[in-house]
């Protein structure tokens, strides 16, 4: 694989619980190329969330290295991380993390002003605009239902124009057919911005529509990566 966005090398995850040390990753190698769609898939349990937290930083390797965007991501601190993010990187959660008191323009404009874009209002609205909420700019997440919340956290997370869009069960609190549409944006934002797209599903039927599929087991990659089915 040629030029690839992210790179882990004989990554392991352990994390302290109650019980003592738990480990969830052991020595994952993967690469994911510029513009590839990838699906995580696996049982739960099995450290596809986990893999996705790591790769867009959100949790700290216990061993190995992470590359994204060309830069070790284990040489940084959590304000480095933070920027990184900022800058490279859009994530949409299950549970949307919308911000209450925020309006859906003021929820997709924050990390453009944090960004310091000037025009950081025009592009959220434009933003919400492609994801068919134009008139629900000015709704409080309370006001909206759950296909509304994760297509602002879509916005939000497409606003910046990110290069990797890391999406962690993006349909999983959502019914089928607000579910299906938030898969057509996904897909749709990505080929509108050409960011590469890591996704986390229990849904074989959406795992396959990604380029390549990795399945995860017991904290360990199952088999070789294949090819989604045509």
């Amino acid at each position: 694989m040629t030029d690839p966005v992210l790179s882990l090398n004989d990554v392991s995850l352990s994390l302290m619980g109650n019980a003592g040390r738990v480990d969830i990753l052991h020595d994952i190698s993967l690469e994911v190329a510029r513009g590839e769609t990838l699906g995580l898939v696996g049982p739960s349990g099995s450290g596809k969330s986990s893999l996705l937290m790591l790769m867009g930083g959100l949790e700290s390797a216990s061993s190995g290295s992470i590359r994204a965007v060309g830069q070790d991501l284990s040489a940084m601190n959590e304000d480095g991380l933070a920027r990184f993010r900022r800058d490279n990187m859009g994530v949409v959660f299950q549970s949307f993390h919308l911000i209450p008191t925020m309006t859906a323009l003021e929820n997709v404009a924050t990390p453009l002003e944090l960004a310091g874009a000037r025009d950081a209002f025009e592009r959220a609205s434009a933003e919400l605009d492609a994801v068919g909420l134009g008139t629900r700019k000015d709704h409080y997440p309370a006001q909206m239902s759950g296909g509304e919340q994760q297509r602002v956290a879509l916005a939000r997370a497409s606003a910046p124009r990110p290069k990797i869009l890391l999406a962690d069960e993006p349909t999983g609190n959502l019914d089928e057919a607000s579910g299906g549409a938030i898969v057509e944006l996904l897909f749709g934002l990505r080929d509108r911005h050409g960011a590469t797209l890591v996704m986390v599903t229990h849904s074989m039927e959406l795992a396959n529509r990604c380029d390549r599929v990795v399945r995860l087991r017991d904290g360990r990659i199952e088999a070789p990566a294949r090819a989604a089915a045509e």
